[in-house]
């Protein structure tokens, strides 16, 4: 059975995530959720979540120790599947713009900045449900199709490459809803609070092979 390790890092829908993992899984995976280096290293594939501001959520990542050397070589070394959700999502950027510029991971080069939507009537934060835009990339989005998923934010992760973006939604203008480069993937909304859509893009990402 493979495991999938949920990472808690203290920053996260931890156990709504942890509850939709283990429905969508079916018995055919093993949640462990943990922030310990060598259960990340052990494991077949990896989900990041992420609640709050970017470099609130930075700061507690880099305060467990050993979690972003292990995540780095699970991901980047041995390319683990790996999904972020959310502000773990944002992380992959090369910065967020929340408060300041912090640093982030770097795997996909671009920014997490405010949204900015041309329409006055479209409030921010976004929040609610919205239909996904040309989704596109590997199958665990591509897949869902254009099924509503529930949002609740005010930043957006910007990739430099448009090739990066693998879904979209619109309020007030479009902004990017889904990433993926590689073996990397990560969605602005939340699959844990998404119903059958959300657990379908789970179920996908847990048997996605980049």
């Amino acid at each position: 059975m493979q495991s999938v390790a949920l990472i808690d890092y203290g920053s996260g829908n931890l156990r709504s995530a942890e509850k939709a993992l283990v429905r969508a899984a079916d018995g055919t995976a093993e949640i462990v959720v943990t922030c310990d280096p060598a259960a990340i290293l052990a494991a077949d594939r990896i989900v990041l979540p992420g609640v709050g501001a970017f470099a609130a959520c930075m700061r507690a990542f880099q305060a467990r120790p050993g979690l972003e050397e292990a995540l780095t070589e699970a991901v980047r070394v041995k390319q683990r599947p790996f999904l972020g959700i959310c502000v773990g999502m944002q992380l992959t950027a090369t910065r967020g713009l929340e408060f300041g510029e912090t640093k982030g991971l770097g795997w996909i080069a671009g920014d997490v900045r405010r949204i900015e939507p041309s329409d006055p009537a479209a409030k921010v934060p976004h929040m609610g449900w919205h239909e996904l835009v040309d989704p596109r990339g590997p199958p665990l989005i591509a897949g869902i199709g254009t099924a509503p998923m529930y949002f609740t934010h005010s930043f957006a992760f910007y990739p430099d490459d448009p090739a990066d973006v693998a879904a979209y939604v619109d309020h007030g203008g479009k902004f990017p809803a889904a990433v993926a480069k590689a073996n990397v993937a990560g969605v602005q909304f939340h699959p844990e609070k998404s119903q059958s859509a959300g657990l379908a893009l789970l179920a996908r990402f847990l048997e996605w092979r980049p």
